[in-house]
């Protein structure tokens, strides 16, 4: 990727269906450029501004990092629960 600074924010464990999954989305130049993500897979649902290149490489971290981050989504995920008590 260029230099511009790509941000990555998440979502906690939600339910699709009867799968837990996390929303991933990657932004950079103020939101303009983004791609939404879906984990388990990494799969990109939807992107405007990144090169095909540029989103292998996101679907490559994302594959890479899946782990963790679904282990900060499930913190997300316990804190939300701990603030509605």
């Amino acid at each position: 990727m260029g230099r511009e600074d790509v941000s990555l924010t998440y979502t906690g464990i939600m339910k699709q269906g009867d799968k837990r999954v996390v929303k991933i989305r990657f932004t950079r130049n103020g939101e303009k450029d983004f791609a939404e993500c879906i984990l388990p897979g990494g799969t990109i649902e939807k992107s405007q501004g990144f090169s095909e290149k540029e989103l292998a490489s996101l679907r490559f971290y994302l594959k890479a990092n899946e782990k963790d981050l679904y282990q900060k989504a499930k913190e997300i995920t316990g804190l939300r629960g701990f603030l509605r008590s």
